[in-house]
C-alpha cells in the first residue's frame, strides 16, 4: 500500500496550470478564439498514464483579453491549438515541466491564395 501512495503523490507533484495568450501580430487580444489543449502520453514510458480522473484533454475559448486558463493536466508534452476565424490556425507540441507556465500565441492573418495556373 505504501508504493500506491508513493505513485499517487508523484503523479499529483507532475501537474501544470497553463495561461495561454493569444494575440495578433499588432499585439491585439484575439476574443473567443477555440483553443484545444491535449497531454501526450509517452510512448516510451507506458507507465505513464493516468487513470479516468485525471483530464488529458481541454478544449476552451479566449476571454476578452486573448486568455484561455487551463486548469491542472499532467506536465511533459501537451499539444496546443489554437483557432481563430480570419486568422492560420497555430499548433505546437510544448516540453513543460514547471508548475505553471503562459504560453503565448501569435496568431497570423491568412495566406493569400495561389494558383499554380
Amino acid at each position: 500500500m505504501a508504493g500506491l501512495g508513493l505513485s499517487t503523490a508523484r503523479a499529483a507533484e507532475a501537474m501544470t496550470e497553463l495561461e495561454i495568450t493569444v494575440k495578433t501580430p499588432g499585439g491585439h487580444a484575439i476574443d473567443r478564439a477555440e483553443v484545444i489543449v491535449r497531454w501526450k502520453a509517452d510512448p516510451k514510458h507506458p507507465a505513464a498514464r493516468y487513470n479516468r480522473a485525471v483530464n488529458t484533454t481541454f478544449e476552451m475559448r479566449t476571454n476578452q483579453d486573448g486568455i484561455a486558463k487551463v486548469p491542472a493536466i499532467p506536465q511533459g508534452k501537451i499539444l496546443i491549438q489554437v483557432n481563430a476565424k480570419g486568422y492560420q490556425t497555430f499548433g505546437k507540441v510544448f516540453e513543460i515541466d514547471e508548475g505553471a507556465r503562459t504560453i503565448d500565441v501569435v496568431l497570423d492573418p491568412p495566406q493569400q491564395q495561389y494558383s499554380a495556373h
